[in-house]
């Protein structure tokens, strides 16, 4: 009868005596070997990405936003009638006339009682940039 090897002895058939080798604790007073939670650090990482993703989005269609409403203005002011060569950096006022087309001047609105629709400068890059306005009213 084969002597009985007692259970918190790590010995192998093979290898004999091996829990020197072992890249784990064998004996009682080892440290536990756990598995760890991966599903909740997912769930963190996935709501960390969401949050981060949502984030930009909203930038991003915040920018897309600014950009069409820089679109929209531009496309009005160069719509409108004008019979002179703006010159870039100059201020000049949008307004509408009594049959409702658009025409720009460099009269300010405190100085002419018309149906004023913006004011604009005029950029480097033939951009008009909106300094005051309401989309809205045209």
């Amino acid at each position: 009868m084969k002597s009985k090897i007692p259970d918190n002895v790590v010995y192998s058939v093979d290898e004999g005596f091996n829990a020197n080798i072992l890249p784990y604790g064998t004996n009682v007073g080892a440290p536990v070997i756990r598995v760890d939670d991966v599903v909740s650090w997912k769930s963190r990482g996935i709501e960390n990405v969401n949050k981060e993703l949502g984030n930009k989005f909203n930038e991003l269609k915040l920018q897309y936003q600014k950009l069409m409403e820089e679109y929209e203005w531009n496309e009005l002011v160069y719509s409108a009638k004008f019979s002179f060569e703006p010159v870039i950096g100059e201020i000049y006022h949008l307004y509408r006339d009594g049959a409702g087309v658009n025409f720009l001047s460099l009269i300010s609105p405190q100085e002419w009682n018309r149906e004023h629709i913006g004011t604009f400068r005029l950029n480097s890059d033939k951009k008009w940039v909106v300094l005051n306005g309401n989309l809205g009213g045209h």
